[in-house]
């Protein structure tokens, strides 16, 4: 169509959800997880089932196809397409009963996964299958695709679940699914019975069957289930707008071994052999996935075998007599609830870990699932390895070993015409070495684009023939979702990658890890989706994506993000490249928190893609006033030193209606309060008290060089100075940077504003005063997080050619890191006292917070501090228009677990933002841990909590 204004408006006109024909709404539909990629006409976010009835009718009336999608993580290519795309994870995302007495739920498609599970728990009840997306896909996606997860051995698939569907045509008659031919549409039992025979010779038997439609479940033997018969159809026949599903029991306790193997095929010989134990799982990865197996027993490959029970007892006991029945190298038996937890995320981030090899070459889906019969899984293994040899190709195996179920992502080169056609020539090979073995080409994501032309390969052409009169007595108009299982697309058309540029993006950073390209950067992201998860995960330590979470919307999620500059660079959907609004408009949300450079899986890290569009996108033009007032913070700052005017400045904004001013023109949210600015600096008290003394304090310890941050500096000067008196006391020799009056600065501000040209000056002249301690070698000690964050990573992207960068990056370390490794027998004082707050976005993503964990452990400061973002995040927080975002990130952990805890309770907040963030919202003064621990040193540790 070239013309898209009257399809649009009879859309808004027939249907009371979103319509969204804009650039934005288009450009976050062209891709799922999969290698693949489609521009949609627009996408409606129907209401209820009247809009979607009304949306097909004048979808119909237009001849334009139209596919439903739910959270987008199909790595088959299904949840793209041409047409209209109907998201369901706007409204039709509910609950709308549960039955406990009957084990039976009733939901709508767009419910995600762990939202039913959290309703059916206090029942004892949950949904059996369980894919490791399961905090974000939904019930819809899992009946398209016919889910499963790692709890399929012992609860089968998303079919082996479901009672009852009520599902629209794409001409508008609506039908209830069920068994005994309930809601067939006219002709299908015909059809079946007319194909008695070849419904039960012509379909594999195994568990993990998923190719094609399931239509030998039509059989009479099998309860001629209508409904079980729709799901795996992939959108294809119908649109699901309500379900009926089972529930099972949950057990009450749980246990997991983790059995090791010399390798993954003797991992995959042993794995059937456990079924007889009624075990939950039993999952398998090798050693070429796990990038550390510190906490895994020893060996090569390994089983991950969950079993349940009536009390922990008898949960170990059972997965303890699994570990005697296998013939194992060394194994493991964990019952604890968090060391499970850390276990399985192993696994469950396996799907984005696999993207990357170890040499960081990218790896892609494609031939995600494949499975055969289980107890032939050993031997396939070995097939596949080396038909990968062959080819010249690596992937890393993994999955549900019990049912036979291996999940892989292969480096192929989708870049080139000789990689793809190496790409085509091996997905040919491997479905007849699949077909050999007596397996489907799809064990559960389905068949999509990535394997439906090859489903010739797995079923006779009578059965084929079938599928095709399938899709017609369904859909007659090839209305719905077509290209996907009849008459498909080539699985080496409509490639995402195709549409890249072939010449190198001028960028400011180095890209490092991904061969200095910004191209490869952006495509880190292969759809996964984590940062889709609308809660903070289990044990609160994620991060990502904190406005995604506020919003709801996938504009304001890393992924979405992600998408806008993939076609940013693509050019045919977003047009205008780095000065696209719609880019910039996704990305002003964007906390540059971080969390995405450790929470998720594949590492894609939004906060540099972020400096570096607004680098681009202001280059040569006035920028918004928050970065002249904010991102030159230390400029203005400094010159309020040198002038010796902090009591005149904050005399000047105490003024209401000079602040009002001073904050419309810095672009500063009226609803903040302007920090106060320090009477002294502590460079300032640093070389008073080292007048005063006499002589130099230095000499008897190793000597550490404390970096005085600009918040540290001008802002809160009291935590530098009672870093130093931690320090000393445990026989360290604090130095500052010198000369004094040469500021050093980690260019976190102009960094986080896009001004990448001045922060790298400013860099350059940082590393010019600190040359002579890198020729030292001497540790350089960071309060701020967020300034050791930026000297460890931003330091050396954005000057990869400078050796000093590396080096400084190096030397750097935290406050709990440097008392770690230079005071290793310093004894901290003892606090005995609980702790609470939040551990700083850029700590949990960059630095790391074990040595943290640690200290505060000796010091005897209990409880765990809470995850997510306090929402500040620097100048985020501060900028106009940002100031609802940033009280409902707070909102979210920090707030409410300073609130509960109690009085006596320390309040730790290492970062500046935090401890800001803290006072205007919560009245309470939240310490740096250094704070906490000069106070204990003084024998007056009752000041630390709440203010």
């Amino acid at each position: 169509m070239t013309d898209l204004r009257p399809l649009e408006a009879e859309l808004r006109g027939a249907v009371r959800g979103e319509v969204g024909f804009d650039t934005t709404s288009r450009a976050l539909a062209t891709m799922d997880a999969s290698n693949y990629r489609r521009v949609p006409l627009g996408v409606v976010a129907p209401h209820d089932a009247d809009d979607v009835a009304a949306a097909l009718a004048v979808c119909r009336a237009h001849g334009v196809p139209v596919v439903a999608r739910g959270g987008g993580t199909s790595i088959a290519g299904q949840a793209t397409g041409t047409g209209v795309v109907l998201d369901f994870t706007r409204h039709m995302n509910q609950l709308l009963s549960l039955n406990h007495e009957e084990r039976t739920a009733v939901v709508q498609p767009g419910l995600v996964l762990d939202r039913l599970q959290e309703a059916a728990a206090p029942h004892g009840l949950r949904f059996g299958p369980d894919p490791s997306t399961h905090g974000r896909c939904t019930l819809g996606g899992m009946i398209g695709n016919n889910s499963c997860g790692a709890h399929s051995v012992a609860w089968g698939t998303t079919a082996d679940s479901v009672r009852e569907l009520t599902v629209i045509r794409a001409r508008g008659d609506r039908l209830r699914l069920g068994r005994d031919w309930a809601g067939a549409p006219e002709g299908l039992r015909q059809l079946a019975e007319g194909e008695l025979a070849r419904l039960r010779t012509g379909f594999p038997d195994l568990p993990r069957r998923i190719s094609g439609y399931a239509l030998d479940a039509l059989l009479p033997e099998k309860g001629a289930d209508v409904a079980r018969s729709f799901c795996g159809s992939e959108g294809t026949l119908g649109i699901v707008t309500e379900a009926v599903v089972r529930l099972v029991e949950a057990p009450r306790a749980r246990a997991l071994a983790v059995l090791a193997y010399a390798d993954e095929s003797a991992a995959a010989e042993a794995a059937a052999g456990l079924l007889s134990y009624g075990p939950l799982t039993v999952e398998g990865m090798a050693a070429d996935l796990v990038r550390t197996a510190t906490d895994l027993p020893r060996g090569g490959a390994w089983l991950f075998v969950e079993t349940g029970g009536a009390d922990p007892a008898e949960a170990r006991a059972r997965a303890e007599a699994i570990v005697r029945a296998a013939d194992v190298m060394d194994s493991l038996v964990m019952s604890d609830p968090a060391g499970q937890r850390a276990l399985w995320r192993i696994r469950e981030d396996a799907s984005g870990t696999a993207t990357r090899m170890p040499d960081g070459t990218e790896a892609w889906p494609g031939w995600e699932d494949c499975a055969v019969p289980p107890p032939r899984l050993g031997a396939y293994l070995r097939d596949f390895r080396s038909l990968l040899r062959h080819h010249g190709l690596r992937g890393t195996p993994y999955g549900h070993f019990g049912d036979g179920c291996i999940h892989v992502r292969i480096d192929f080169d989708l870049l080139t015409a000789p990689g793809v056609a190496r790409f085509r020539r091996f997905s040919e090979e491997l479905a007849e070495l699949v077909v050999a073995h007596g397996g489907s080409l799809s064990g559960e994501h389905g068949d999509g684009q990535a394997r439906a032309e090859l489903l010739p390969k797995m079923y006779a052409p009578e059965v084929i023939a079938l599928f095709e009169r399938t899709k017609a007595l369904w859909d007659p108009d090839d209305l719905l979702n077509p290209g996907m299982l009849v008459r498909p697309a080539r699985l080496d058309e409509n490639l995402r990658f195709a549409v890249l540029p072939r010449e190198p993006v001028d960028v400011a950073f180095g890209y490092p890890a991904d061969g200095g390209s910004f191209s490869a950067a952006v495509s880190r992201c292969v759809g996964v989706a984590k940062c889709r998860t609308p809660v903070i995960g289990t044990g609160g330590s994620d991060v990502m994506c904190p406005s995604f979470r506020v919003t709801g919307e996938e504009e304001h999620s890393t992924r979405g993000r992600a998408r806008l500059l993939h076609e940013m660079l693509a050019g045919e959907v977003i047009t205008d490249g780095w000065r696209s609004e719609e880019v910039r408009d996704a990305l002003d949300l964007c906390l540059s928190c971080k969390g995405c450079r450790s929470d998720c899986p594949v590492e894609v890290d939004m906060a540099t893609y972020k400096a570096e569009f607004l680098h681009h996108h202001w280059s040569g033009r006035l920028r918004p006033a928050a970065h002249y007032a904010m991102g030159w913070l230390p400029v203005w700052l400094g010159a309020v030193a040198r002038t010796r005017t902090a009591r005149l400045v904050n005399s000047l904004t105490s003024v209401g209606v000079l602040a009002a001013l001073a904050k419309r023109l810095g672009g500063i949210a009226p609803e903040r309060e302007i920090p106060v600015v320090a009477g002294e600096t502590f460079s300032r008290w640093w070389g008073r008290r080292r007048r005063k003394a006499g002589r130099d304090r230095g000499g008897r310890g190793p000597v550490v060089v404390l970096w005085p941050d600009t918040f540290t500096e001008h802002l809160t000067p009291s935590v530098g100075q009672a870093a130093v008196r931690v320090l000393e006391a445990a026989g360290l020799e604090v130095r500052l940077p010198r000369p004094a009056r040469a500021r050093v600065c980690c260019g976190l501000t102009y960094v986080s504003t896009g001004q990448l040209d001045r922060a790298r000056k400013v860099l350059r002249r940082t590393l010019d005063i600190m040359e002579p301690v890198l020729e030292t070698g001497t540790p350089v000690m960071v309060l701020e997080p967020s300034c050791a964050a930026a000297l460890r990573t931003d330091l050396p992207e954005l000057l990869p050619d400078d050796p000093r960068a590396r080096r400084l990056a190096d030397t750097v370390r935290t406050f709990a890191e440097t008392l770690e490794h230079h005071a290793p027998d310093w004894t901290p004082p003892r606090l005995d006292r609980p702790a609470t707050g939040q551990t700083h976005c850029h700590q949990h993503a960059v630095l790391g917070d074990a040595a943290d964990r640690r200290l505060r452990e000796a010091a005897g400061l209990t409880g765990e501090l809470t995850g997510g973002c306090c929402g500040l995040a620097g100048n985020f927080g501060f900028e106009e228009g940002h100031y609802e975002v940033s009280v409902a990130c707070a909102g979210e952990r920090l707030l409410p677990a300073v609130r509960e805890a109690g009085e006596g309770a320390v309040v730790l907040a290492d970062g500046f933002s935090c401890r800001t963030q803290l006072q205007q919202l919560a009245g309470v003064r939240g310490r740096h841990l250094a704070e906490v621990l000069a106070e204990g040193l003084e024998g007056d540790g009752t000041r630390a909590g709440k203010g």
